[in-house]
């Protein structure tokens, strides 16, 4: 039986007016549009590990939710060019501040967009579910 890989992810997010907005990075491979995500270091919680990965992959920092907001999976390519399954626990983080310099600024570029367009930025469909459910959330706290 094939390990699973375990990862943490988030969604880093602003209000710009009244309209939602998600932080979307590129990959360093390939340079497909998705988001910030790695692995769970010993000794660290998932949303540790989504929120050490937003400052380290798109050098921001904010206030991360306490519960994910899903998972989904997909297949991470390795080195050696195989792949291997890996489950990322996505979190949401409400940015509060943007760094000038970050450990990953020169690999990847960033891009701010409204929920709608990064569904279709994205190319994995387990983060466009978690961006329309995510968006979905928003739109039913803000009517309530």
């Amino acid at each position: 039986m094939k390990t699973v890989l375990s990862q943490a992810g988030v969604i880093p997010y602003r209000h710009e007016g009244d309209a939602l907005q998600v932080l979307l990075i590129t990959s360093r491979g390939t340079g497909r549009w998705l988001i910030p995500k790695g692995g769970i270091d010993k000794g660290l919680t998932p949303s540790e590990a989504a929120e050490r990965e937003a400052y380290e992959e798109a050098g921001v920092k904010g206030d991360i939710s306490d519960t994910p907001l899903g998972s989904f999976t997909y297949a991470k390519r390795l080195r050696h060019g195989g792949t291997i399954p890996a489950n990322v626990e996505v979190y949401t983080m409400r940015v509060r501040k943007e760094l000038k310099n970050w450990p990953e600024r020169a690999e990847r570029r960033l891009k701010w967009v409204p929920v709608a367009e990064a569904i279709r930025l994205v190319e994995e469909a387990g983060i466009a579910q978690l961006l329309l459910q995510f968006q979905q959330r928003h739109e039913h706290a803000q009517a309530a």
